[in-house]
C-alpha cells in the first residue's frame, strides 16, 4: 500500500438498509421479508448520515486522495452530504436490495485499485466485503447494522473516519492487522438461540480506542457473583418502578430471578416483578415511559464483551431518545469483573447516534459487578 499520503484511492460502499431492524427489533435486516417488516414498522434509514459522518474526516485530505463510490444511496449521497466530490462508478447493475448489490460494487472497487474500502453497515456487510476482498484490500466499517460483532468496524461513525484519515495521510502510528468477520444467524436469533460463525479474515486499520475488537462471551469466572447480584437486585427493585432490560446473558440472569425466561437479545420490561413487555421495540418503550407512574423509571445494561460498548451495538432498542427519558442517574449497568478486566483500553463505548446522548453518558460510572461490590469505570462518547 502506497503510505505516502498521495496519489491514494479510498473507495466507499453504503448498505442502505443495514440497522433498520435496531431500533424496531428485529435483530437486523437480513432478508426480504424483514426489510419489508422494519420499513412496515417505522424504521428510518440512518447508515447514510452516519457514513456521511464519517467522511467528513477525510476533507482535510480531499486534495490528496481520490474517492470512488456508487451511484446514489450506495455511497454517492454520503460522499456530496460529507463534503467531497467523488468520482462515481459507472456502469454498475441497478440495485437490487440485497448483498449482491455490496459485492458487485466491492468488485468494481477491487478492479479500481483503491488503497482503503470503508463500508457502511454491519457484520453481514461485512461478510459481503470481505468474500470479495479477502485479505487484499484492507477495509474498516462504519457501523450502522444491527450486529456488529466483527472486529472491522470502527467504535463510532467519526472514529472510523478518523482512522481513514490516518491510514491514508500516511500517518506512522497506524498499522495493519488481521481481524475477524463474524456474523450471527438472524433467524436463529428471533427464535432465542446464538450461533456466531466466522466468515473471513480482513485486513483493517487499526488505532488503539478507535477501532473495535472482536466481541467476547461471558467468562466462567463471573457466573456465580452475577447469579448472586441477579437475585438481589430482582428482590430490592422497587415494585412500582418500570424495569427496562436490555439483551444478552447477564440481564437475563435477572429475569430468571424474577421468573421468568425473558428475550435472550431483546429489551423486555419487567413491573413488580412481572413481565409486561417481551422484544420490546422502541415505540414500545417509548409509550410504556409515558404511562410510567410515580415509581417511573431505569434501565439495567450490560456491556458487551471484548468491546466495551453499553449502548449502540445489538441494543439499539434502547435509543437515545428511551434513555434521554430515563436519564443517567437511572442506568444501572450489571457486568462481570473479569470481562471488565480484558477491555483495552478499559474504557466503554456509547454509540446511541446522538451527540448530545452521548455527551451525557460521558463520564464516570458505577458498575455493578457482584453483591455490594462495585467498580467505577469511564464512558466515552463516540469519538
Amino acid at each position: 500500500m502506497r503510505r505516502e499520503g498521495r496519489g491514494q484511492k479510498l473507495g466507499v460502499v453504503v448498505n442502505p438498509v443495514a440497522g433498520l431492524g435496531g431500533a424496531v427489533g428485529l435483530k437486523g435486516t437480513d432478508g426480504p421479508e424483514t426489510l419489508a417488516r422494519a420499513v412496515a414498522l417505522g424504521a428510518v434509514p440512518a447508515a447514510g448520515l452516519r457514513c456521511a459522518l464519517a467522511l467528513r474526516a477525510l476533507l482535510p485530505l480531499a486534495d490528496r486522495i481520490e474517492v470512488l463510490v456508487p451511484p446514489g444511496a450506495m455511497g454517492e449521497e454520503a460522499a456530496l452530504a460529507a463534503g467531497l466530490r467523488p468520482r462515481i462508478l459507472a456502469g454498475l447493475p441497478p440495485p437490487v436490495g440485497d448483498g449482491t448489490d455490496t459485492r458487485r460494487a466491492a468488485a468494481r472497487l477491487l478492479a479500481e485499485q483503491v488503497d482503503l474500502l470503508l463500508f457502511a453497515g454491519g457484520d453481514g456487510t461485512a461478510r459481503d466485503v470481505v468474500a470479495v476482498l479477502g485479505t487484499g484490500v484492507p477495509i474498516l466499517g462504519v457501523p450502522t447494522g444491527v450486529k456488529m460483532h466483527s472486529a472491522v468496524f470502527g467504535t463510532s461513525p467519526r472514529a472510523a473516519g478518523q482512522t481513514a484519515a490516518r491510514l491514508l495521510g500516511g500517518e506512522p502510528g497506524i498499522r495493519l492487522r488481521e481481524a475477524e468477520v463474524m456474523d450471527l444467524d438472524e433467524a436463529a436469533l428471533r427464535q432465542g438461540r446464538v450461533g456466531a460463525s466466522l466468515y473471513g479474515i480482513a485486513r483493517v486499520p487499526h488505532a488503539r480506542g478507535l477501532v473495535q475488537a472482536c466481541k467476547a462471551g461471558a467468562r466462567p469466572d463471573d457466573e456465580a457473583a452475577l447469579d448472586a447480584l441477579a437475585r438481589v437486585i430482582a428482590r430490592d427493585w422497587p415494585a412500582d418502578r418500570l424495569m427496562i432490560l436490555g439483551c444478552g446473558t447477564t440481564t437475563r440472569r435477572i429475569k430468571r430471578a424474577m421468573g421468568f425466561e425473558g428475550t435472550l437479545l431483546g429489551v423486555d420490561v419487567a413491573l413488580g416483578g412481572r413481565l409486561i413487555a417481551a422484544d420490546a421495540n422502541e415505540a414500545q418503550l417509548l409509550r410504556l415511559l409515558e404511562r410510567a407512574g410515580a415509581g417511573g423509571a431505569g434501565i439495567v445494561a450490560s456491556v458487551t464483551g471484548g468491546q466495551g460498548f453499553l449502548f449502540g451495538r445489538g441494543n439499539q432498542q434502547i435509543s437515545a431518545e428511551v434513555i434521554r427519558r430515563v436519564g443517567r442517574d437511572d442506568i444501572m449497568v450489571v457486568t462481570g469483573a473479569a470481562k471488565l478486566a480484558t477491555l483495552d483500553p478499559a474504557l466503554l463505548h456509547v454509540d446511541t447516534g446522538d451527540a448530545g446522548v452521548d455527551a451525557m453518558l460521558a463520564g464516570y460510572m458505577k458498575i455493578h459487578t457482584a453483591p455490594g461490590q462495585r467498580m467505577v469505570m469511564r464512558v466515552g462518547a463516540a469519538a
